[in-house]
């Protein structure tokens, strides 16, 4: 019998370390194979908006729980710590970064008016109210705090508008009626009487399609969105650059978008559509579903779909990704927090960014298991050191990429931002496997050597002293991909005790050598020398 129990402790153990350690990558693998990287440069395939990357923040108070866990703390509009200075530097390191204000309950929000002395009354939580909770109201006060900290920050704000305000909730979830504007033109006008700047207003969250909770007939809310219009070009009637109007920001339904957008009239800057591709944060196999090639293609019908009807449509109007965490209910503890996460956050960055997406809002900049930043700690996850090094590394014009070589390389390339040359970016989903690439231009590289008239000198790259590279390698703590420390070239990327972004530095590499990409490993490569007609 105790022998029994001993065998059956030994391959408990055995099933222990299996568990614990199934998510180690082999960074020293023995395995290495070749790859090409194949870029074609005669002309970009898209163009993001300079300031592509984009967070948010969102009203869940701390009672917000999903799958048994509570992830919120106070990470709500309403209760966020703004004296945080690791919160201020991780926002100033973008030099903007956009920031969408919104998400589910903005729907339920009131606005404080400045002539109503009523009580401002947060959220409830509440299993008979739509979504959740009670209606909770905005204080003056606190927009007054918050517009305050982001003009310090620099940041680009949107505003998420309740669209559901005088509508009636049907049994259904059909959402009846005119959208009463009332109270937002009240806010609105408060807004520019301070001189707060806001980039856009975004009516409704997630109301389009079948919506979440509740939705809006596609004729009905392209009427209610030429109502904000309208009420825009009236209260900003003195002001030359007018905030963009945005919509719908839902899931997207190919039928629906296709009427909104006709009926709309143009007035519609911005078309906004929510990404949750990798299903929900409770599932026990979401490291394996970002691993999934497969899976990381399946939002690919829904840009070339979009970006289709917006390029069709008589009205200009652009997509953005509103709102994407990936795995919906508030993303998975260890997992959407860590390392392996970015796999599938930069993948979506650089297929969204090939189907002419102009700005991508990551959920969230903090709060939930998915933030950009600890919820608690404000520390940066790695999701934000990939973040950053996307807004200063890839430009906004997008060139064509293939890899060929292993299916498990995600490579994309743009012009470099704000410098001569491209930057490649390599995603090493192989586990044990380090990818040795080269890169093809497709026969459309400039010969640097060839001798030119003055006048096409001039749109030719400089090489770089020695004719080098900067390399920019992203790996976990000791190999664990559910590491919440990055590494950047081998160095832990930590905050310093004034609450400092860590600076970003590159190795430099020859040229001539190919772009090593360890196991489980990611690398942005800028190559200045790289001279080709789809960046000059």
């Amino acid at each position: 019998m105790g022998s029994l129990l001993l065998k059956k402790w030994w391959w408990c153990c055995v099933l222990l370390y299996v568990l614990c350690f199934s998510f180690i990558c082999h960074v020293n693998a023995d395995v290495t194979v070749e790859g090409t990287v194949y870029i074609d440069g005669r002309s970009p395939i898209a163009k993001t908006d300079n300031d592509f990357i984009c967070a948010t923040l969102d009203w869940w108070p701390p009672d917000k729980c999903d799958f048994g866990n509570c992830s919120w703390g106070k990470a709500s509009l309403l209760n966020l710590d703004l004296k945080n200075i690791v919160f201020l530097n991780a926002i100033k390191a973008f030099s903007p970064l956009k920031i969408r204000l919104g998400g589910t309950l903005q729907d339920k929000v009131i606005y404080q008016a400045e002539d109503n002395e009523q009580p401002c009354i947060p959220f409830a939580k509440s299993s008979s109210a739509l979504f959740g909770f009670t209606r909770g109201c905005l204080p003056l006060t606190r927009w007054d705090e918050l517009n305050s900290f982001f003009n310090q920050s620099g940041a680009l704000i949107t505003f998420g508008l309740n669209a559901l305000h005088g509508k009636s909730i049907q049994s259904n979830g059909d959402a009846i009626g005119p959208w009463d504007s009332t109270n937002a033109a009240s806010f609105i006008r408060y807004t520019v009487k301070k001189g707060y700047n806001i980039y856009g207003w975004e009516l409704g969250n997630e109301l389009c399609g079948n919506g979440v909770g509740a939705r809006i007939r596609p004729d009905s809310y392209a009427y209610d969105t030429i109502v904000l219009h309208n009420l825009i070009q009236n209260i900003y009637n003195v002001v030359s650059i007018k905030p963009q109007i945005i919509a719908p920001g839902g899931f997207f339904d190919k039928g629906w978008f296709n009427q909104f957008i006709a009926k709309a009239n143009g007035s519609v800057n911005v078309v906004t559509h929510h990404i949750y591709n990798l299903g929900p944060g409770g599932d026990e196999h979401l490291i394996e579903r970002i691993r999934d090639p497969s899976v990381l293609d399946n939002t690919v019908g829904v840009f070339k779909d979009l970006n289709n009807i917006v390029k069709n449509s008589p009205n200009s109007a652009s997509a953005w990704v509103g709102e994407s965490g990936g795995a919906y209910g508030s993303g998975r503890n260890g997992v959407t927090n860590t390392f392996v996460f970015s796999f599938w956050y930069l993948d979506q960055l650089g297929l969204a960014s090939s189907y002419d997406t102009k700005t991508y809002c990551r959920q969230s900049l903090i709060g939930g298991n998915y933030g950009l930043l600890n919820t608690t700690t404000f520390v940066p996850n790695p999701d934000y050191y990939s973040a950053l090094l996307w807004h200063r590394l890839m430009g906004s014009y997008v060139l064509s990429t293939k890899f060929s070589g292993t299916k498990r390389i995600r490579a994309y390339a743009h012009c470099a931002k704000q410098s001569k040359g491209i930057t490649v970016l390599l995603i090493n989903l192989n586990r044990n496997t380090t990818v040795e690439g080269k890169i093809d231009f497709n026969g459309t590289l400039v010969d640097l050597h060839k001798h030119r008239h003055h006048d096409q000198r001039s749109k030719v790259t400089r090489l770089l002293p020695g004719n080098v590279r900067e390399e920019y390698h992203l790996t976990p703590m000791d190999g664990n991909i559910q590491s919440q420390t990055v590494l950047l070239n081998g160095k832990a990327l930590t905050v310093d005790s004034s609450g400092a972004i860590p600076a970003l530095e590159p190795i430099m590499v020859n040229s001539s050598e190919p772009i090593k990409v360890a196991p489980c490993s990611i690398v942005f490569v800028r190559i200045p020398n790289a001279a080709i007609p789809a960046c000059s």
